[in-house]
């Protein structure tokens, strides 16, 4: 019995999502991960069947130390690069959308069954 429960509370822990499993794909027997290029996820998939990119507008705050010792922040806005790729591995898989920022990366989202 007791091996029983440790058995069933080990296989619990592989199905509890954990933040380093939402940007990470299977592409057949290839992984890719947080932080991947673009160009390592079209090596190990392909080409997605949808790519779509916009730029979104990021204030980006610059703090600085006078020799006075006194302290000002500047801010400017960036333009961050979101480049979201679109899998369809077929019927029996769920379509993966990854996206990117700036070419990096960091999320991989499911969407219904493919086609």
């Amino acid at each position: 019995m007791r091996v029983w429960l440790a058995v069933l509370s080990l296989s619990f822990l592989f199905l509890v999502p954990t933040p380093a499993d939402a940007a990470t794909l299977r592409c057949g027997n290839q992984l890719v991960a947080d932080g991947a290029s673009k160009s390592d996820v079209l090596l190990k998939c392909g080409e997605p069947m949808a790519k779509e990119s916009r730029g979104e507008a990021v204030a980006d705050k610059l703090k600085q130390r006078g020799e006075d010792g006194t302290s000002t922040t500047t801010e400017k806005t960036v333009i961050k690069t979101i480049d979201e790729w679109t899998y369809n591995f077929g019927p029996n898989r769920l379509i993966q959308v990854v996206v990117f920022e700036n070419g990096k990366l960091v999320d991989v989202r499911s969407r219904g069954y493919g086609r």
